[in-house]
């Protein structure tokens, strides 16, 4: 109600109203270039690569991409390309002296910063669009000829490059983050099909393709549903509702969540005035790291499966498929414990290098303050650390539950939902960030306002 209620104090002014809508705008542009496929593919045989058995390989591509990778279209790259280089050139600022000074510099720093990321995110766009034309998609193609593949590899780098600067555009004309509202109106555009898929599986049961010889001696793909019954089915979907509620609520809890360490300032006399004294808190969030370890452990797990995409229906395709896909056999298990592996170990490194307990502890003892009970200084930053480390716990168990869980249901249930655990923690994460920009602008112009 809170989120709503927000939306619904911005849409009264006119300032506000034009951003929200020139916001709306950009993401229908976006979703419109979501349905414009490349030119050249054979949407036939495009349909059947995309079968039942593909559909843990590619689903996360296509969730992330709203559908644009499995139609092929101007945008099958996505947003993805700039993501990655965004957190390369992130982990790369700790460690390279020059890149580290650019950041110190402010806004100047900041745009030569993002300057570099775009230019990493163009070249990884170019090799993953050499990737998909050249192998994944090579079959699909009208016409095979070198100067063909080198079209389409151009208009899927261009893609990337357009919501690169789509982003951009809603973060100076629009609300939010420009980056994270395409990602999530992809993820959010595919909830009719997960609808779809819920009504399928619960009224039908499990979908399996099988190929059939007709009365012409012609292979016909038929449809055949199997599965439990129908009222074990209405169970697994009951409890399948559940624990996606639950999980929602799960979210929104650790990502709200703040621990806040108390903070008292000694009285200070300046001349005839007295300063300090007041009691304050240090708000440690919780979920320090928000996102980024989910997203970094899924781009390493889909490494083995991208340099597979060069090579389809060879021999190391097919073990890529089977050991190292969420949806192989016994690959399911072995994603499942590299992904909760992978979550944590980067929860504990990006949350050491966002937050630094020296820092916090200088800046306390500088201005006076002091954490009751606590003496300044070396107790103060192991104290502080203390309490990080409890909660980067907390936040790594709780991301490598969420982000895997779901994904070990559908393989072992199949339910095939289309939106999983790492699709509800961006998606609401970035949800409640625009919910926070609105109310940061609004409370800036009732002060600009006041002010006048």
């Amino acid at each position: 109600m809170g989120m709503i209620q927000t939306f619904k104090q911005a849409w009264k002014i006119p300032e506000m109203r034009k951003k929200l809508i020139f916001t709306l705008i950009m993401l229908i542009v976006f979703r419109f270039g979501s349905n414009i496929p490349v030119p050249g593919v054979n949407k036939t045989l495009l349909k059947s690569m995309f079968d039942a058995n593909n559909a843990g390989l590619f689903g996360l591509f296509d969730m992330f991409t709203g559908g644009s990778f499995s139609q092929f279209t101007i945008f099958a790259l996505g947003i993805g390309p700039y993501i990655t280089a965004s957190i390369v050139i992130q982990l790369l600022t700790v460690a390279i002296p020059a890149l580290e000074e650019l950041a110190k510099q402010g806004e100047e720093g900041r745009k030569k910063i993002n300057q570099i990321t775009r230019y990493v995110a163009i070249g990884l766009a170019l090799i993953q669009g050499i990737g998909y034309t050249f192998g994944l998609f090579r079959n699909v193609l009208t016409d095979s000829s070198i100067l063909a593949k080198i079209v389409i590899t151009l208009v899927l780098v261009a893609g990337t490059a357009f919501l690169m600067w789509l982003g951009e555009q809603i973060d100076q004309k629009g609300v939010g983050n420009g980056i994270s509202l395409l990602i999530f109106a992809g993820i959010v555009s595919r909830i009719p099909t997960m609808i779809s898929n819920a009504f399928t599986y619960l009224f039908k049961g499990i979908a399996t393709t099988m190929n059939t010889i007709d009365a012409n001696g012609n292979l016909v793909p038929v449809t055949v549903y199997g599965g439990p019954s129908l009222p074990v089915r209405l169970l697994i979907g009951l409890a399948v509702v559940i624990f996606a509620l639950a999980v929602v609520v799960g979210i929104i809890l650790i990502t709200e969540g703040t621990r806040k360490v108390p903070v008292q300032y000694a009285k200070r006399v300046v001349g005839r005035k007295m300063y300090g004294g007041q009691s304050s808190h240090i708000p440690m969030k919780v979920n320090q790291a928000g996102v980024i370890p989910v997203i970094f452990a899924v781009s390493l797990l889909q490494i083995p499966m991208t340099v597979a995409y060069f090579w389809p229906n060879s021999g190391f395709y097919n073990f890529v498929y089977k050991y190292l896909s969420a949806n192989g056999n016994p690959g399911t298990y072995i994603y499942f414990i590299f992904n909760i592996l992978l979550i944590i170990a980067f929860t504990y490194f990006y949350g050491q290098i966002s937050f630094n307990p020296l820092e916090i502890a200088d800046n306390l003892k500088n201005n006076g303050g002091f954490i009751p009970g606590i003496r300044p200084g070396k107790p103060t930053v192991e104290f502080i650390a203390k309490i990080a480390s409890r909660l980067t716990i907390v936040s790594a168990i709780f991301l490598a539950i969420v982000a895997s869980i779901p994904t070990l249901i559908s393989s072992l249930t199949g339910v095939s939902t289309g939106f999983g655990g790492t699709s509800l923690i961006i998606a609401i994460g970035v949800a409640l960030d625009t919910q926070r920009a609105i109310e940061t602008q609004l409370v800036m112009r009732n002060y600009s306002g006041f002010l006048k």
